[in-house]
């Protein structure tokens, strides 16, 4: 059944706004609405202008027989600034202040549209990578991982730092926390990660890095590589850090436990 040319914008922005990164076939769409394929593309034309005037993101396209167009979810860094730093304000009230410096992002992080946002700011620096998983360690930093994963159109795996039963056979690591210097353990289900892999590590906060430290160490074991590391905070660290080289949104530049004043400031991923 043919369809009318406005339900078809509608309805043809919603699937690739669902689908980021798939590659979709100008007879796909032209079997889906009953239109002939010069149609198709005179749409898509009008949803790639839309896409980048409303910081969407951009249509790819592939020509050939084979071809078509990939929904690449991309913000601009002015509109990711413009986020930040409203967290920015958010995380500096004086109720977040926790022991040992740490800040409370809780709330944040259970908040459907900032996740989303988080997620497309991350994504689109890794935007024109390949990317075959995204890795977090269970708890805080799971939803954060679960947007990046989704903007990227790739599987998300979860490290956990105690072993259950409906994980089956496990890959273990030991690392060294980066703020206690103990010694830890952290998992992963052999059946989470493919040989060869490449992972971008997300985290929600990060001190002096082991954690993320030993999330690297166990992609070795994987023999996969590390495509990056992302972390939504950062505090600072009077000792030396273990992860050299790594993103963050922001960064928790001063805190004061008398005045119970916390100094949030952009991270390193606008510099």
């Amino acid at each position: 059944m043919k369809v009318r040319r406005s339900e078809r914008l509608v309805d043809m922005t919603q699937y690739l706004l669902e689908h980021p990164h798939t590659l979709i076939t100008l007879p796909f769409f032209a079997k889906r609405y009953g239109s002939a394929k010069s149609s198709i593309s005179e749409d898509l034309g009008i949803i790639k202008k839309t896409f980048i005037a409303r910081d969407k993101g951009f249509l790819e396209t592939l020509p050939g027989a084979a071809g078509g167009v990939r929904f690449i979810p991309k913000m601009s860094e002015s509109s990711a600034l413009e986020i930040v730093e409203e967290l920015c304000k958010r995380l500096s009230e004086k109720d977040r202040l926790l022991p040992g410096g740490y800040v409370y992002l809780s709330d944040l992080l259970g908040e459907p549209e900032l996740l989303r946002q988080v997620g497309q700011i991350i994504a689109s620096k890794y935007s024109d990578q390949k990317i075959d998983a995204v890795m977090t360690v269970a708890t805080k930093g799971v939803p954060i991982a679960q947007a990046v994963a989704y903007h990227l159109n790739v599987p998300f795996v979860i490290v956990r730092r105690d072993s259950k039963i409906t994980e089956g056979s496990t890959v273990s690591v030991n690392y060294v926390s980066g703020s206690s210097e103990r010694i830890e353990k952290m998992e992963l289900s052999k059946r989470s990660l493919k040989r060869g892999s490449r992972v971008l590590v997300v985290d929600d906060f990060m001190k002096g890095g082991g954690t993320v430290n030993g999330m690297k160490g166990l992609i070795e074991e994987f023999e996969s590589e590390l495509a990056g590391i992302m972390v939504f905070a950062e505090s600072t660290f009077s000792g030396r850090r273990m992860i050299d080289s790594y993103d963050s949104l922001l960064c928790v530049e001063a805190v004061d436990s008398q005045t119970k004043t916390i100094k949030v400031v952009p991270g390193n991923y606008f510099k």
